[in-house]
């Protein structure tokens, strides 16, 4: 099919190709493959639709929808089928073809333009929370995700190099490293999270009312994977005098509804936020690392 990939894809995919890479070249060919592999009707591109992965909308054969996804190697698509396997649709949309191809998902359809951020903000938090909780599991045996401490750690690394060529990243940076030493040293679990979860990855569905889409999984503490739900619509607590606090509370009322140490979960929240703040700046989006730090300061 003749198609323009959606342009966030485009644009999230230049941040972080390597050199070399063909992929988003090698797009049309491979969605044309993947289609006339499992005798497809393709209904139409989802957009925006992924930061990292192209979403496309489609039929079976019998006419059931569904949707296809293709992600290249560097979003590892092989430990988001491994996980979504594992999960069996407990929380999360349903895998409708466990021995599909390298890099390409044929998942269940759910309401893609319906996520929990369309609720007021409390009660997304709320069902978004209480969709998480459902996946925190044991992992598989013999399971090859990475650990919170492993992503982390290279994470740790592109932090301190950034801080070392800009004075002005070193005090938060400082602080975020340092409470990463402190948590990966005793992890008080090891459960299959989710790995980048927030509001927007949680749509509307038919059998059940919401579940998680698009994990990027590793095995680790719980806390962490709560940690980037606390910062959604950091925009709107930016822009409010109370922003400060407002994520202070939202630290706590987080922690004790999902049970988790309330100092861990502000900790991996000020990592993240740091963490991804840094990235921002270092790959040319300066709004976007402006809020992310300062709302780091906060914690």
């Amino acid at each position: 099919m003749a198609f323009e990939p959606p342009r966030r894809l485009v644009r999230a995919l230049g941040e972080s190709a390597p050199d070399g890479d063909d992929w988003l070249e090698r797009l049309p060919e491979t969605l044309d493959r993947a289609v006339a592999l499992r005798e497809l009707t393709v209904d139409r591109v989802q957009v925006p639709g992924g930061r990292s992965s192209l979403v496309v909308l489609v039929r079976r054969a019998d006419g059931t929808p569904a949707v296809l996804k293709l992600a290249p190697p560097r979003a590892r698509p092989g430990s988001e089928r491994a996980a979504l396997a594992h999960w069996a649709g407990r929380g999360t949309v349903q895998l409708l073809d466990e021995e599909g191809t390298e890099g390409v998902l044929l998942l269940e359809r759910l309401h893609p333009d319906v996520s929990v951020r369309s609720l007021p903000e409390a009660k997304a938090l709320l069902e978004a929370a209480g969709t998480l909780r459902r996946l925190w599991v044991e992992p598989p045996q013999g399971h090859a995700f990475a650990t919170v401490a492993e992503r982390t750690g290279r994470q740790a690394r592109a932090m301190r190099a950034s801080a070392d060529a800009d004075a002005e990243l070193v005090p938060l940076v400082d602080a975020a490293l340092a409470v990463r030493e402190e948590l990966v040293a005793a992890p008080p679990e090891h459960l299959l999270l989710h790995g980048t979860f927030r509001q927007s990855k949680v749509l509307a569905a038919e059998r059940m009312p919401w579940l998680a889409v698009g994990p990027d999984p590793l095995v680790g503490e719980c806390a962490f994977d709560l940690a980037r739900l606390v910062r959604d619509r950091v925009e709107d607590l930016i822009a409010t005098p109370s922003g400060a606090a407002t994520t202070r509370r939202r630290v706590k009322r987080l922690a004790e509804s999902l049970d988790v140490d309330q100092e861990r979960l502000r900790g991996w929240t000020l990592f993240r936020a740091v963490e991804s703040g840094v990235r921002a700046r270092r790959v040319g989006r300066p709004q976007d690392a402006e809020l992310l730090l300062e709302f780091a300061s906060w914690l």
